[in-house]
């Protein structure tokens, strides 16, 4: 047997109340109102376990586990624990395809190892299963991955005078 510091009216006591299926703390504070103790719920838990009182459940209930293995064709239907949405949620309709913008500049297509370290990384293709994606290949804006016009088709329209800027840079790379 193992030493313990419980006197055996305690022990009692604990086993008297646990019959009545009080809480570990309940037990524990009667027990110590009435013995002047200090014991803890969780002492009185492991006093009730090494008594061989309380195990793991003291419902008495076989497992959830246990119980499904004896009845395995049988469907188990739990209720959901989702929160309710004081509103309805409306049906998802698709979206329609948004027209992406064009810039007008005519990529070089170059694969990805024919990429030089100045090159503009824009990419193009691969839309398809199976289709080639290819990079635009023109001398990149400083700072940027991406050429000019592209950098600009990435970060938004721009002001007019930006949008004209592009333009005529456009028009001298086409010329270089």
């Amino acid at each position: 047997m193992e030493p313990t510091d419980w006197a055996p009216e305690h022990s009692g006591a604990l086993r008297e109340l646990f019959a009545l299926h009080l809480s570990f703390a309940r037990i524990a504070a009667a027990i110590n109102r009435k013995f002047n103790t200090a014991y803890s719920r969780n002492a009185v838990l492991s006093r009730a376990r090494r008594m061989g009182l309380a195990g793991n459940d003291r419902s008495g209930s076989p497992p959830y586990a246990q119980s499904r293995l004896d009845q395995p064709g049988e469907i188990h239907l739990v209720e959901s624990t989702s929160p309710r949405f004081p509103w309805p949620v409306p049906p998802f309709r698709g979206a329609k395809p948004v027209e992406l913008r064009c810039v007008e500049i005519d990529p070089r297509h170059l694969s990805l190892i024919e990429l030089e370290r100045g090159d503009c990384r824009y990419p193009y293709g691969g839309d398809e299963e199976g289709e080639a994606i290819t990079f635009c290949g023109h001398p990149r804006r400083p700072g940027s991955s991406y050429c000019t016009p592209h950098f600009h088709l990435s970060r938004g329209p721009g002001t007019p005078s930006e949008r004209t800027a592009c333009t005529v840079l456009l028009k001298l790379v086409e010329t270089a």
